[in-house]
């Protein structure tokens, strides 16, 4: 399989990420001073200490919640591109996985089985999964701090669909024939979703050793493919050429 990252675009935000890290701490060192000032000092607060003091705690909230989902989404480890590199060792070597390149999206996966848009979550907690709606299965302290820093599992269904039809976009303008689909994988080993009711998407692990994950799709897509092929070859054959790949490269990447 072919990796295609965009590497430069993640360095650069794991750079960003240190450097949002460092200054969360010194605007909350910052804040501790300036709305401590007037302990220190015998004068009346001026207009300008007033506004400082009024103003430090909210920008060091919003850079504590900035600073938290780059983390999530740039520093966090597993690393996504490599969670899903691994749960499809041994697909076909005609395969193609981009990362971070075509946003919205974040991952597209072209493989003998079809065009894929793939939506990841990092979270590490347990889940439960009916009629399209993900719970945590978290304390209500638990969520509490997790609605406070904005690092909920969010809307899966919502981000796949767009990110399907985003993709779409991209494929009709060099195949007509290629339908794109949506997958919804969980990235760290330590995710689990009890599904109540089968969802539209599918909902996979990118672990081997958890069930559903992405190889077991893959294997049962490659099967159904060829049921369908019968004793053609069709069912090894990629939806793209290798021209339209390099034509969807040439206008996406």
């Amino acid at each position: 399989m072919r990796i295609v990252t965009n590497k430069k675009l993640a360095r650069r935000n794991r750079k960003i990420t240190n450097y949002l890290f460092f200054g969360t701490f010194g605007a909350l060192i910052l804040g501790f001073v300036v709305i401590n000032a007037s302990l220190f000092t015998n004068q009346t607060p001026d207009t300008l200490t007033l506004f400082a003091q009024s103003a430090v705690l909210p920008v060091a909230f919003i850079l504590t919640i900035v600073s938290v989902r780059m983390t999530n989404l740039w520093a966090r480890v597993p690393r996504p591109e490599k969670a899903i590199e691994d749960g499809l060792k041994g697909l076909s070597n005609k395969s193609v996985l981009y990362n971070y390149y075509h946003f919205p999206v974040r991952h597209v996966l072209i493989c003998p089985q079809g065009v894929f848009a793939i939506v990841t979550r990092w979270h590490d907690q347990q889940f439960s999964l009916r009629d399209g709606k993900f719970r945590s299965k978290r304390n209500l302290i638990s969520k509490l701090f997790s609605a406070i820093r904005f690092d909920g599992v969010g809307k899966p269904f919502r981000d796949a669909e767009i990110a399907r039809a985003h993709i779409q976009n991209a494929i009709d303008d060099v195949a007509d024939d290629v339908n794109v689909q949506s997958l919804i994988v969980f990235v760290d080993p330590s995710a689990s979703v009890e599904i109540e009711t089968e969802p539209e998407i599918p909902v996979l692990y990118a672990d081997p050793k958890r069930s559903p994950n992405l190889k077991e799709f893959m294997r049962d897509a490659k099967r159904l493919l060829g049921d369908a092929a019968g004793k053609s070859k069709n069912a090894s054959l990629m939806p793209l050429s290798d021209e339209q790949i390099q034509e969807f490269e040439d206008a996406t990447i």
